[in-house]
């Protein structure tokens, strides 16, 4: 199948936004998913009635910078200040932080006299593993529900919106770190410039920034098209990253492709002025990246095609199965969930509900599709044939927590990237 996209004309943009890195406003549409709601956007059922505002969701791409970005910006207010996720419902996440912290420990020499900040802290999953082996930390975290569960956990932790600003006043503070943590924030910031000068601020002279983010070649390898939504503004690869952090006087001294998140990219950044070495993996993936054609449009223009084809193999598969009288359900309240089911039209003629871990968002509703959202335990009671795995990046973990329910029948339709069933 050809996609709409590739039928016509790549669709110049310059006249709706400027890049959120480089500033060009040279931007060319390469994937449009419609209007949708606010992904994290969980009803209440006193609210059920009422209208649920909707938003273009299109991806450009920047001809100079090679940044992928949303043409759509929601105010950070609207979308963190009160926030549903907290990261520490998964086990995956928190053995991943734990094993970045005990490498990050004797590799930095990090003592009780260093400071270890993270921004978007979240409710204190990665920094606690500092503090439980003596290394001082502070947190900032402009959730306001979640940073009140940190600091009960004993994390310090500021309640703001990391920036340029927030860093020049902590750094006046004498806080100056050795180690900054910033874990799947990157996407989700509109002043790009801002926020990574407010790094090169807050960091100590021979520091390193720690970061991560989605891996964008990954994204379009995979057919990804779930992770993008409204709190995931930009999407990168190296190449943008390597110009936004050169712009704004730090450089990415390492990197590494780690499999979080259907696959992510963490880059260790030091200050320009920094005696620390590029090394190697940095200049091999740039290569890659350059051969893979990192600033050429093709490989984004055939994004689209890919989209198109899992649409119509999921849509084939779940509606055989409701054919068959089959009783489907899915597990995963969570915004790329909401994406794909938004996206794909997949709504409560399809799944009778949908289960989470996470007891803040049990007993609401999936925005746009009005799903019920459950706890695990409704898949024992009510025991579907088959469930929709929405947290497909957590499936190992999904799976281990579901075997019982998968040892009675139980069955697993795993979406991306091509719909199968385990």
């Amino acid at each position: 199948m050809v996609s709409r996209i590739l039928q016509r004309e790549a669709v110049k943009l310059s006249d709706v936004l400027k890049c959120r890195s480089c500033g060009s406003p040279s931007l060319t549409e390469v994937l449009s998913l419609g209007k949708t709601p606010l992904a994290n956007a969980l009803i209440a059922g006193a609210d059920l009635a009422r209208e649920e505002k909707t938003y273009p969701l299109d991806l450009v791409f920047c001809d100079r910078c090679t940044l992928l970005q949303i043409t759509e910006t929601i105010s950070p207010d609207v979308l963190f200040s009160d926030y549903v996720y907290f990261s520490s419902f998964s086990e995956t996440m928190l053995r991943h932080s734990q094993a970045l912290v005990e490498r990050l420990i004797p590799s930095e020499h990090l003592s009780p006299e260093s400071l270890v900040i993270e921004v978007a802290s979240n409710d204190g999953y990665l920094l606690q593993f500092y503090r439980n082996s003596g290394i001082p930390v502070l947190g900032v975290e402009p959730a306001a529900n979640i940073a009140e569960v940190a600091i009960a956990n004993g994390i310090p932790t500021v309640c703001e919106f990391f920036g340029s600003e927030v860093a020049t006043r902590l750094r006046g503070e004498k806080r100056v770190a050795d180690v900054i943590h910033a874990n799947n924030v990157l996407a989700h910031v509109p002043d790009l410039n801002g926020f990574v000068t407010g790094i090169e601020t807050l960091l100590a002279d021979e520091g390193v920034a720690v970061i991560e983010a989605p891996y964008a070649l990954d994204m379009i390898a995979g057919s990804e098209f779930d992770t993008i939504y409204h709190e995931h503004l930009c999407y990168f690869s190296l190449t943008a990253l390597d110009a936004l952090f050169r712009r704004n006087g730090l450089q990415i001294h390492d990197v590494e492709q780690v499999p979080i998140h259907g696959g992510s990219l963490r880059i260790l950044a030091s200050k320009s002025s920094s005696q620390r070495a590029v090394s190697q993996a940095v200049v091999d993936l740039l290569s890659r990246e350059e051969a893979w054609g990192v600033r050429q449009r093709e490989p984004y223009l055939a994004f689209g095609a890919q989209v198109d084809e899992l649409k119509r193999t999921l849509a084939e598969m779940l509606s055989n199965l409701k054919g068959e009288g089959r009783r489907l359900a899915a597990y995963g309240a969570s915004a790329k969930g909401s994406t794909l089911l938004n996206v794909f039209g997949i709504g409560r003629d399809t799944l009778d509900f949908v289960v989470d871990r996470s007891t803040v968002k049990q007993g609401r509703f999936t925005p746009g599709t009005h799903l019920p959202i459950r706890g695990p335990s409704a898949l024992l009671e009510d025991e579907p044939d088959f469930v929709l795995l929405l947290t497909w990046n957590f499936a190992d973990e999904i799976l281990e927590q579901q075997a019982e329910f998968r040892s009675r029948g139980g069955k697993f339709i795993v979406p991306i990237p091509t719909p199968h069933i385990i």
